[in-house]
């Protein structure tokens, strides 16, 4: 091959690798204008991710999901019209054309109240305060993109918690709770869902497919350890974590490592 053709080819491959990758699509859901404005705004002084459109209702936030595709959606959930808990549900099980799927985050004022622990039985991948910081809220952003959760261990810990909490039969759940406004979020995933398999043990299939050592280290994602202190403390080395944990999620269908916690205690591993 000529010299020239040679060079020309490497310059072609070097443009290819440094393509930048497409940047991360956001939807913002909030019935407050100036926090869906203000979220926005922080998210488009960014060169790897945009705010595709906001939404001021539940309904409008699904309906916005599925005609625009966002890879990530920031939820409010005290909502008008349908709340941020039924949204995410249904946000959730949408399927894009490419195969993947969005990734809602919680936006709450309060740490992991009664609406969060729904929200993220419901398919929400983490939650943030409305009052965080910008560049927490950029680096969660990617970090749900990327596939990953956004909750704290301790977070984790307290969710199992309060699932178990809500399991014990002499515990009277309410269908639903009112809000400062006077609205009401229903809530039969946290309660129902948590009594309905607090006694099921290994009968889910996709359990059964989980080797020995894969079902371990998923009980100890549902205690809320990292993948460097589940590496430490069954001593194996962290990219056997990490390959590990993959699978795991894989064989689930869970959404990241909350999804797979919540799966551990329907199934009785936890």
């Amino acid at each position: 091959m000529p010299k020239g053709a040679s060079e020309e080819s490497a310059v072609a491959a070097k443009s290819a690798d440094e393509a930048p990758a497409r940047p991360i699509r956001v939807l913002v859901a909030d019935d407050q204008a100036l926090v869906c404005n203000g979220f926005a705004s922080i998210i488009n002084t960014q060169g790897d991710m945009h705010a595709v459109a906001t939404a001021s209702t539940g309904e409008e936030a699904v309906n916005l999901s599925a005609r625009l595709k966002p890879d990530v959606i920031l939820m409010d959930v005290r909502m008008p019209v349908m709340d941020g808990i039924e949204a995410t549900r249904r946000i959730c099980s949408l399927q894009y054309d490419n195969g993947s799927t969005p990734h809602v985050i919680i936006l709450t004022t309060f740490d992991l109240d009664e609406y969060v622990m729904s929200a993220i039985l419901a398919g929400a991948s983490g939650f943030l305060l409305k009052d965080t910081e910008p560049e927490t809220l950029l680096a969660s952003i990617r970090t749900v993109h990327d596939g990953n959760a956004i909750i704290a261990p301790t977070a984790t810990k307290r969710l199992l918690a309060h699932m178990v909490a809500n399991s014990r039969p002499t515990v009277q759940q309410p269908s639903s709770v009112s809000s400062a406004a006077g609205s009401t979020v229903s809530q039969p995933t946290l309660a129902q869902g948590a009594a309905a398999h607090a006694d099921a043990v290994f009968h889910d299939s996709e359990l059964e497919s989980l080797t020995a050592r894969e079902r371990e280290i998923l009980i100890e994602i549902a205690h809320g350890l990292s993948n460097q202190e589940i590496a430490q403390k069954l001593y194996i080395g962290l990219p056997t974590v990490k390959t590990h944990v993959t699978h795991i999620l894989q064989k689930t269908h869970a959404h990241d490592r909350v999804q797979a916690a919540v799966f551990a205690f329907e199934n009785g591993l936890v």
